[in-house]
């Protein structure tokens, strides 16, 4: 009998242990998940826009785009550094409002 009390203590104390870290992972993730929406949420109002996945990623995009423009211009390609930062410069209109 005291076999089985012992493995049903080493259970429950097994079971405590893997609760607690769940429970702890959990709430680290909330964390993050909440401080993500919050900065997707302010970041979307400020620039008047939706909180889309789709105007995320055009926004990521659209900088992408007018960092090429840069490039180029740093390169003495004012050709290529024009057409990057027009089509940066229309992406980001379309997407804020």
């Amino acid at each position: 009998m005291q076999v089985e009390s012992f493995f049903e203590w080493l259970g429950q104390a097994l079971g405590s242990v893997i609760r607690f870290i769940v429970d702890g992972l959990s709430g680290l993730f909330n964390l993050l998940s909440h401080a993500g929406s919050n900065f997707v949420e302010g970041l979307s109002r400020a620039l008047g826009m939706d909180t889309s996945i789709i105007s995320i990623i055009a926004l990521i995009l659209g900088l992408m785009l007018l960092w090429s423009a840069i490039r180029a211009f740093m390169n003495a390609s004012i050709i290529m550094g024009i057409i990057w930062l027009v089509l940066g410069l229309w992406l980001l209109s379309w997407i804020i409002h």
